[in-house]
């Protein structure tokens, strides 16, 4: 046999047997039931890919409720393309970063706003697929209590999926959540003097 054909052989035996693996994995995962998610991280695309999740959930025919925390101050490609379609109903609660708003009172009280029509949507079987934009800050900066986010989480329909973005997410959430992914920063335009773009980060 040559070199060429034993490296091909060997490439072979590997493929089946990681297909093998895949396949004994996929043949264990039989429940069928609503996942909570949790984006969170320092890196950029936590909420890009919530929102990836919404698109999905649309090919799906399933309706969608999404609540964006702390943000509120400026206008997203996001939020214009959404709220084109009547399944998704979109809220934008928070009157934008913290930084900007400088007042803590009406802060903790924009977050509880949202809270409210989060639960509201929490409680609701027809929404499939619920995104929580940026709660995690709002838990972090305590405008919200970790333990009734918990219980509404609990509580949800069987079948409805949640996805939780932020950075800093609670251990108690992260502990909670079926999937969690941590975004990590290596690069971004933003420290090189490159402001937000339109269909980037805007």
């Amino acid at each position: 046999m040559s070199d060429k054909n034993a490296a091909d052989e060997r490439h072979r035996v590997r493929a089946q047997h990681h297909k093998e693996v895949v396949d004994a994995k996929i043949a264990r995962a039989t429940e069928s039931r609503g996942v909570v998610l949790v984006h969170t991280g320092n890196g950029k695309g936590k909420s890009s890919a919530a929102f990836g999740m919404v698109a999905r959930a649309l090919g799906h025919n399933m309706r969608v409720g999404v609540v964006q925390f702390i943000k509120g101050s400026f206008s997203t490609g996001e939020e214009a393309f959404f709220r084109r379609f009547p399944e998704v109903e979109y809220h934008v609660m928070g009157e934008g970063f913290t930084w900007e708003t400088q007042d803590k009172q009406r802060d903790i009280a924009s977050a509880q706003a949202a809270w409210d029509m989060a639960c509201s949507m929490l409680r609701n079987p027809d929404i499939a697929l619920v995104v929580l934009d940026e709660i995690n800050i709002a838990l972090k900066l305590n405008y919200l209590q970790i333990e009734q986010v918990l219980e509404a989480l609990r509580n949800r329909p069987a079948m409805q999926h949640v996805v939780l973005t932020g950075r800093a997410a609670p251990d108690a959430l992260i502990e909670y959540a079926d999937t969690v992914t941590e975004m990590r920063p290596v690069k971004h335009a933003f420290d090189a003097g490159v402001c937000a773009q339109p269909g980037v980060e805007l």
